[in-house]
């Protein structure tokens, strides 16, 4: 069973000193052209931004267009698609490049700085070796120094572009849906933005499904990369051992070492697999049942013939990028508990870096 004394405390001065290495690259003479790719990222969301709200009222013309069966105004639409899609793939084409440069690079800086503290010349032999749990400095900086400036641009990117499609498309939930007329008990009231009232209520429903199902993703995670790491030390030092490059220890049996070292590695893994399926159930869920409630949230003022076919299409498409929008966390839940997983374990290899230096001074 795992339990949090398996896990290393202090994971908010990890994180601080992670960051205080980290955000070296925005500051020192990589930073105009780190800051020249955020700049071009930002211009690129909002583009995307308007373009997917042109899209969104295409789509309330277009079926608005079907339901007056109107051939000329189909093949006008039909026309007027063509520039929005290509603006479309282009701008989702450049982001990527534009994000996965600013990742290589902030990636190769960090790395060259990890690398030159690990294998500074002035230490004698052996003394590159780091004990404790900071094992496979290797490992960190090839791996976890990846994962920690991957996932930060990709979880950014993702947050403004959610911030700023709640700012634009909640106006046209509020605009488009307007008031629902409730008749309770032969009283009649009206609910304003009735639609943004629920894709709030619902998104919230489903942060605390994720909160709840996979409240230790974070921890899991961490725990996994580190039994991951322990596992490929023991490899290689049972590899050393029979090659002769080290003296074989007579305590330490390889075999019984490396059996522990795989039980540990399955029996972690077998709880991340049902944190991620608990979390799964409940983000599938999501994403299956959403585009149906964004519908029936609509179906009412279209039976008493207040929202046209396009404007249900419309809203009901608005709902569910408001809800994406909104379930960020949600959806980015696993990602942030990996970022912070591997940047702790990058975090420890500085600090253990540090105290070597302390020692050596």
């Amino acid at each position: 069973m795992l339990t949090r004394t398996s896990f290393i405390p202090g994971e908010m001065r990890l994180l601080g000193r992670f960051w205080q290495s980290a955000s070296g690259y925005w500051r020192g003479p990589s930073a105009w052209m780190a800051w020249l790719l955020v700049i071009a990222l930002i211009i690129d969301v909002v583009l995307q931004l308007l373009t997917q709200y042109g899209l969104n009222f295409w789509n309330r013309d277009f079926f608005n267009a079907i339901g007056r069966k109107d051939q000329a105004e189909l093949l006008s639409l039909a026309l007027r698609f063509l520039p929005l899609a290509a603006s479309s793939i282009a701008l989702v084409v450049f982001s990527v490049w534009a994000r996965m440069t600013l990742q290589r690079s902030w990636r190769e800086w960090l790395s060259h700085r990890l690398y030159s503290d690990w294998l500074v010349d002035d230490r004698g032999p052996g003394r590159n070796a780091i004990e404790g749990h900071h094992e496979a400095p290797e490992y960190r900086i090839a791996e976890d120094a990846r994962v920690a400036t991957d996932l930060p641009v990709d979880l950014v990117n993702g947050l403004l572009q959610s911030v700023l499609t709640i700012a634009t498309f909640v106006g046209v939930l509020w605009s488009v849906g307007g008031s629902l007329t409730v008749h309770f008990d032969g009283i009649a009231f009206a609910i304003p933005g009735y639609l943004v009232l629920a894709v709030i209520a619902y998104s919230a429903l489903l942060l605390i499904g994720i909160w709840l199902t996979a409240g230790r993703l974070t921890r899991v995670i961490e725990e996994n990369k580190r039994m991951e790491a322990e596992l490929r030390a023991i490899g290689t030092h049972v590899r050393e051992t029979r090659e002769g490059k080290v003296v074989q220890d007579a305590v330490i049996n390889d075999r019984h070492a490396v059996g522990a070292a795989l039980k540990a590695v399955i029996a972690i893994w077998r709880i991340y697999c049902w944190q991620l399926m608990r979390m799964t159930l409940v983000t599938y869920t999501g994403l299956l049942v959403t585009p149906v409630v964004g519908l029936l949230l609509c179906l009412p003022k279209y039976l008493d013939s207040t929202m046209t076919l396009g404007e249900v299409v419309q809203a009901s498409a608005a709902f569910v990028v408001v809800q994406t929008a909104f379930n960020w966390f949600t959806d980015n839940y696993a990602k942030l508990a990996e970022w912070t997983a591997s940047a702790n374990r990058v975090a420890e290899l500085l600090l253990a870096l540090d105290e070597q230096r302390m020692i050596e001074a």
